[in-house]
């Protein structure tokens, strides 16, 4: 039987702005990556979090980015491989100090935004961030864009790993994602989006933005919780996979 992961980024709530999506998506995903304060979230929403996947029976990963909580994270910053070590290593031990009083287990890491695309293509700091995964926890699972240098880093240094796609996002001819300050760097329609699930998951390939047959290896599938509809689209996405015969479930240590 055909599987497949449903993450979702979540914890991105912070002080007074509220990201009330996150307890309702919990029915509907495996995996949960909880932000760890930089790019978003804080000690508060990060507890109850851990605590509400723990509950729902959610994989915990920790999602640490690059410190701009003002830009979200999605703003590329100049960093050293050495930095982008250290901002690691200190956000999944942050992540993981909820965890452990939460008597859970911390499953995978998967960077956010800017820093996760930057690393996508950039080999040294790819490397750093694998690095410190397998500093923290040689076990952990790495969630990563399919085919990209994080993948290849962990494989060499012998982490785990989750090829990671995108429910509602297009792909270059490179099998990148369409950087999000162009046009069609989202897909907005719920069906063109189902489509491009059914084909990642099972045929492991996608249609480039120039109509071009990409493969990529699909294990876990992202689900943004942000959007306003979030929740429909998580529990339509589950209910058709599950008609499709596509067992849904987290990759285990």
């Amino acid at each position: 039987m055909q599987s497949i992961d449903l993450n979702c980024d979540m914890g991105e709530a912070f002080g007074n702005y509220p990201m009330p999506n996150d307890d309702i998506l919990m029915d509907y995903i495996t995996s949960a990556n909880i932000a760890c304060g930089f790019h978003a979230g804080d000690p508060e929403v990060m507890q109850h979090t851990v605590n509400m996947a723990v509950k729902k029976g959610v994989a915990i990963g920790a999602h640490p980015g690059l410190p701009d909580l003002q830009g979200f994270g999605r703003r590329e910053m100049k960093i050293s491989p050495k930095e982008a070590y250290q901002i690691m290593l200190y956000q999944i031990g942050a992540l993981s100090g909820f965890v452990k009083a939460a008597s859970g287990k911390l499953n995978h890491v998967k960077p956010h935004g800017a820093l996760y695309n930057m690393a996508a293509k950039d080999a040294a700091l790819a490397k750093a961030i694998v690095q410190a995964v397998h500093d923290f926890d040689s076990t952990l699972i790495l969630y990563a864009l399919a085919g990209s240098e994080m993948i290849q880093a962990a494989k060499q240094i012998g982490i785990i790993t989750a090829s990671e796609v995108f429910a509602d996002r297009s792909y270059q001819d490179d099998g990148s994602l369409t950087p999000r300050n162009q046009e069609n760097a989202l897909i907005t329609n719920e069906q063109e989006s189902i489509i491009q699930v059914l084909m990642m998951v099972k045929q492991q390939q996608v249609i480039s933005v120039n109509n071009n047959t990409i493969p990529l290896k699909a294990e876990t599938l992202c689900l943004h919780g942000d959007g306003a509809h979030a929740v429909d689209f998580a529990k339509n996405i589950s209910a058709k996979l599950k008609a499709e015969g596509i067992e849904i479930k987290a990759p285990k240590r």
